[in-house]
């Protein structure tokens, strides 16, 4: 016989529906920002002839130049130019880094710390995927990255996000027991939030976008760049009128070798624009995901 009992279920936290939350606003001019917003910037290394990778063009067996060659773009020159803007318009954010970099192109992440931007822990390589670790070797990638980040940089990262957002089940008991405070694997809310752990652990959730991204709108769903402007703008304005309601957390996830791509990025530039003058108007917060959880939790 069939069970049509409740399914399986990760028990890292209960449903809550969004409309029976707790009330409190962001810091901001006046009263505060009902809306938070943060730029993720993912600063990704991978390895050559081996591995997995983002793939914008035909796969090629390995050594799939075409490919690597289109993702490094974002490192050489890409990430330069979105530097520049996120310059030009005061925009923090948080950067999502691969320690392979620290190889690599260690110059990279230095401009970022210089800036003040929240570095955060993207496992080793993005040429691999962490849900395939097993107990041991995750825990060791976690410290590692937590380690060699601290040391390279002058700071230990509280966040964490997975490299392809790839989790064995024992991830979020593993991140609290390294030392990390919040993770970005999860995009099912609008609105931090603590989950469970084995230890008890604190480890909060703070939501991370899979619509306004650049990977899956313009690498699997083709949209152009003009159009993903447009769709940070109009998620933008949306949730700026339910945040009047409610405390709301909207992430822009960008990849270099994707928007820093010069036609993209002039789309991009305008849709920055729109956020940092409703920012200089007091009406949204923008901030780094480290700083927006320790508000939420000030306030849970």
């Amino acid at each position: 016989m069939s069970d049509f009992g409740p399914l399986r279920h990760h028990q890292r936290f209960d449903y809550s529906p969004i409309t029976r939350r707790a009330h409190y606003r962001w810091p901001g001019a006046g009263e505060g920002a009902g809306l938070a917003v943060y730029i993720g910037f993912n600063l990704e290394h991978f390895a050559f002839g081996e591995g997995l990778g983002a793939c914008i063009g035909p796969v090629s067996p390995q050594p799939d130049v075409l490919n690597y060659s289109w993702r490094e773009y974002g490192n050489r020159v890409g990430a330069w130019r979105c530097l520049d803007l996120f310059d030009s318009l005061a925009l923090p954010t948080g950067a999502i880094v691969n320690s392979a970099l620290y190889d690599h192109c260690p110059e990279l992440i230095a401009a970022f710390a210089a800036r003040g931007d929240e570095l955060i822990a993207h496992g080793h390589s993005n040429a691999q995927r962490q849900g395939e670790f097993d107990e041991t070797t995750e825990r060791a990638l976690l410290a590692h990255c937590r380690e060699r980040i601290g040391r390279e940089s002058g700071a230990l990262p509280t966040g964490w996000l997975s490299p392809w957002i790839s989790e064995s089940p024992v991830t979020p008991d593993l991140l609290a027991e390294t030392g990390y405070r919040y993770t970005l694997n999860w995009c099912h809310d609008d609105q931090p939030h603590a989950m469970r752990t084995r230890g008890g652990q604190e480890l909060w959730s703070v939501p991370y976008p899979q619509e306004v991204n650049d990977i899956p709108m313009i690498v699997a769903r083709q949209m152009d760049g003009r159009d993903f402007a447009d769709l940070i703008i109009d998620n933008f304005d949306e949730m700026l009128l339910q945040s009047r309601e409610q405390p709301l957390v909207m992430g822009i996830a960008l990849h270099p070798y994707i928007v820093g791509q010069p036609y993209r990025l002039r789309h991009l530039r305008r849709a920055l624009m729109h956020v940092a003058k409703a920012r200089d108007e007091g009406l949204a917060w923008i901030a780094t995901p480290g700083d927006i959880c320790a508000h939420a939790a000030r306030h849970a």
